[in-house]
Formats: C-alpha cells, sequence, structure tokens
C-alpha cells in the first residue's frame, strides 16, 4: 500500500513538473480538446502532444477516448487529493517553524529594546 502511494505520488508529481502539462490541465479544466487541438494551442508537433498527454495519463490525471480518427483528452479521475494532503503535511510543519521564529525574533527585539535602554544610562 505505501508502494503504491508513493509510486502515484511520484507519477503525479513528476507530471506536474513541466510547465506545458500543467497548462493541458488548466486547458482540459475548461473543456475537453482533441490531442490536435492541443498541439495546435501550444504549438507542438502531434508526436510532442501525444507524449506529454500520455505521462498526465499515466499518472491518472488525464483520460483519453478514440472515437474514428479522433483522440479526445479529457480530465481524469484522480483529484488530487493525496497530493494536496502530502503538500499540506509540509505546510503545516513550516507554519509551525515559522511561528516559533517569530517567537524568537519578538524575543530578541524585546531583549534589545530592555538592553539597549540599560546602555544609553
Amino acid at each position: 500500500m505505501v508502494q503504491y502511494k508513493q509510486a502515484h505520488l511520484d507519477a503525479s508529481f513528476a507530471a506536474l513538473s513541466d510547465v506545458t502539462r500543467r497548462g493541458i490541465l488548466e486547458r482540459l479544466g475548461r473543456a475537453d480538446a482533441s490531442i490536435t487541438d492541443l498541439a495546435e494551442k501550444f504549438q507542438m508537433t502531434l508526436t510532442g502532444m501525444k507524449k506529454h498527454v500520455g505521462v498526465l495519463e499515466q499518472a491518472g490525471l488525464v483520460t483519453t477516448e478514440k472515437v474514428g480518427r479522433v483522440r479526445t483528452c479529457k480530465l481524469g479521475l484522480g483529484r488530487l487529493e493525496e497530493e494536496a494532503a502530502w503538500i499540506e503535511r509540509y505546510h503545516q510543519l513550516w507554519d509551525a517553524r515559522f511561528d516559533e521564529l517569530d517567537k524568537i525574533v519578538e524575543e530578541l527585539k524585546r531583549e534589545q529594546r530592555v538592553y539597549g535602554k540599560k546602555e544609553r544610562k
């Protein structure tokens, strides 16, 4: 189970690491599109677009359906909940660290005000 989740996260983050693939997801969020439409929008070859869509498909972020000669892409069933939860854990960790840092900075400022007044006398 853990290995599957790790592999799933790896595939998702690898797919999302490319600006073109993120753009494809954004475009498909508005409406389904054919490989040809996507290739034109992103000014790339059909072969290049098929590779990008394949990566997204393997990650479960996109599904494709071929009807006749047209392969249509749409958002997959993967809703990125696991990925968002993984990110949220780190978000909470960093929030806690920054809160601690804020406390230290405030204490240093307080000490500086106290010691600064004593030295002036």
